[in-house]
């Protein structure tokens, strides 16, 4: 066979071959080894080797795998380790694609951002929130004050409740945070021209958010108040006191709950790519109310926690106060209620009978860091009541009152003591009221003053009439007349250019949209036979039009410049002999021009003419007899209808 190209006249693998028929060949030597890594060493070892292996080699140099035979030489050993290790290789890695692929079938699709479902569960995230953030302030409520103990305890069943409805909350989170790693986000660099390119690979799509919002996330979703109401109070309660567990508690709530407010100031700013989170009006309203009382909810639960607080500086002061024994300090144990401090006291006792008085005495003094006068609470004193009740709705529901109160106050009730804390509390009250006063409140002016906008727009428009109107003088009955119009014209289009909601919107959307607002067109005689492309035409170009009661719409010899379809109302068409027709629902007048116009602009040819400039003359009255609604088809938009179909006839049965 000649050789197609040059390299074909270099054998890659030279043979002596007895018979051209025969497909094994006894090796003999080899030069080249596409296979085999080290040539020269592989040959030895074929040569000095008793077993022969047998290989082929097709035209295009690759080489069926011969079988493994197990040698005594250093080289043969060390190719069986690699194989071996890349066979381990090839596990870990089938291993890895294996586990990747049926976690992937757990996980949704890639979905994008302006998706229905994306949207849904926007708005579902979005109050998932709001109530979370709800329930973490409610954390300081199991926090008491034993009045009979003098000592400060964690109410358990009552946190156990709010860690049940805090893990509701971060499984909604949890969930959310996974849906992150499968939204689709416009690439940046795409916007330059149009709303840019999704960008929906997934590996694309994790690195951005953890890039992004993932730690934010991560301190979120962590458990931190259930770890602690479950596991670390229960054991470090009776050696640290709840003095120390209570601050690890508002902090943890703290911690948590500032990022949960970033989040949802995103999603109420609507600085997503998800678009509008709430279109409604009274969407936007409830939000904003349910923020300001939320709001509330979160001073008042710091102005309990903040009494809680002064309380129990109240009982440490006057332990310190009246404490003289070689046991002192207990009693300032005692005011976290601890098993192991009771015991403390019991042996203090034993070895020591004067602790007993002095722990009495303090009894009688600790008394006082529940009235009034016996510690200077400043504006903390009804706090001070609600500490050491155990009733959890009458003192979440003052407390939100309390809150809600400073906040539309200002806290202009408040009148603070000299200690530090307590006034800058005071000044926060403030300062937070004139930002939600600014935000909130003036974005509710805004809803209240969209539901009466159109209102507002036509006592606008007709102030401007009447200005004109008496500008130029305008005798009493025109300026009747143009009013009821107006207001007819008002009612019938509710303020709204139909005009200008169509430029944004697609053509076969438009075309829908008309064949939805004119599918009366179908059942008018004159239009019954027409076809649909020719029907859409006419659509396109139909423009509303109001007459009032009385109005002559067209005299007898006056020009037909438009063919008008009535929708509502009635007319009287009265002929030049005397005969008189009514008009109502779906009938026309001035069809006639669109028969001449048919008959008058053809050529003997075929060819089209144009239509005389002195037009078609009309030989009839046309009068309304009620308020009439109607759609008018002007001669230049017929002339634009014909221009289109120039074959257009109009049977003989319509």
């Amino acid at each position: 066979m000649a050789s197609s190209n040059g390299y074909d006249d270099v054998p890659m693998l030279p043979v002596s071959c007895t018979s051209s028929s025969s497909r094994t060949r006894p090796f003999t030597s080899r030069s080249r080894s596409v296979s085999l890594s080290n040539t020269s060493s592989t040959i030895d070892v074929f040569e000095n080797s008793s077993t022969v292996v047998l290989g082929y080699t097709d035209p295009l140099g690759t080489q069926r795998q011969p079988q493994l035979v197990q040698m005594g030489d250093p080289i043969s050993s060390t190719r069986n380790l690699e194989l071996v290790h890349n066979a381990r290789d090839d596990d870990a890695k089938g291993w890895a694609r294996r586990f990747v692929t049926s976690v992937d079938k757990y996980l949704p699709k890639i979905m994008e951002p302006d998706s229905k479902e994306v949207g849904g569960w926007t708005i579902f995230f979005a109050f998932s929130c709001l109530l979370s953030i709800f329930v973490d302030p409610l954390f300081f409520f199991p926090i008491q004050v034993s009045e009979s103990g003098k000592c400060i305890r964690i109410d358990e069943k009552m946190a156990r409740v709010l860690v049940a409805l805090r893990s509701l909350t971060d499984f909604l989170y949890f969930v959310n945070t996974l849906l992150q790693c499968r939204l689709a986000y416009t690439d940046p660099k795409s916007t330059v021209v149009g709303s840019g390119q999704l960008v929906k690979g997934s590996v694309e799509i994790a690195k951005r958010y953890y890039r992004g919002n993932f730690l934010l996330d991560l301190v979120i979703v962590i458990p931190l108040p259930q770890i602690l109401i479950l596991w670390i109070i229960p054991h470090v309660l009776v050696i640290y006191g709840a003095n120390t567990i209570k601050n690890l508690l508002c902090t943890a709530v703290v911690v948590q709950c500032i990022p949960k407010l970033h989040r949802l100031f995103h999603l109420l700013a609507r600085k997503r790519t998800t678009g509008f989170i709430f279109e409604s009006a009274w969407a936007s309203f409830f939000i904003n109310l349910f923020t300001y009382i939320l709001a509330g909810h979160i001073v008042g639960s710091c102005w309990y926690l903040f009494g809680l607080q002064r309380v129990n500086r109240c009982l440490r002061e006057t332990c310190g106060d009246h404490m003289e024994s070689k046991c002192h300090g207990v009693c300032k144990e005692l005011i976290d209620c601890g098993l192991r401090l009771k015991e403390k006291l019991i042996d203090c006792e034993r070895r020591n009978t004067t602790v007993t008085q002095a722990v009495l005495n303090w009894n009688v003094t600790a008394a006082a860091c529940f009235q009034e006068n016996g510690f200077p609470y400043g504006i903390y004193w009804k706090a001070v009541n609600l500490t050491h009740d155990s009733n959890l709705p009458k003192k979440y529901i003052y407390s939100l009152f309390w809150g809600f109160q400073q906040i539309s106050t200002l806290a202009g009730n408040l009148v603070p003591t000299d200690f530090v804390w307590e006034v800058l509390f005071t000044m926060a009250i403030i300062g937070l009221g004139l930002f939600l006063f600014a935000l909130l409140i003036g974005n509710m002016q805004n809803f209240l003053q969209s539901l009466g906008r159109r209102n507002m727009e036509m006592t606008l428009r007709r102030r401007d009439v009447n200005n004109w109107m008496s500008h130029r003088q305008f005798p009493d009955d025109i300026r009747t007349r143009v009013k009821n119009a107006e207001r007819l014209n008002w009612s019938s289009t509710r303020g709204v250019n139909e005009e200008l909601l169509f430029e944004n919107m697609s053509d076969d959307l438009q075309r829908d949209i008309r064949r939805h607002l004119f599918a009366f067109l179908k059942k008018v005689r004159i239009f019954s036979k027409m076809d649909e492309p020719i029907l859409d035409a006419i659509r396109e170009r139909l423009k509303h039009k109001t007459y009032l009661n009385g109005s002559m719409v067209l005299h007898s010899g006056d020009l037909v410049k438009k063919m008008v379809i009535i929708v509502r109302g009635q007319m009287e068409s009265t002929r030049e002999d005397g005969s008189c027709t009514r008009l109502s629902k779906r009938d026309v007048y001035g069809e006639e021009l669109l028969t001449w116009y048919e008959r008058s602009s053809l050529n003997p040819d075929g060819t089209r003419i144009r239509m005389p400039s002195k037009g078609l003359l009309s030989n009839r009255d046309v009068k309304c007899v009620t308020n009439v609604e109607a759609f008018s088809l002007s001669v230049a938009d017929l002339d634009d209808v014909m221009s289109l179909f120039p074959n257009l006839e109009i049977s003989k049965e319509s």
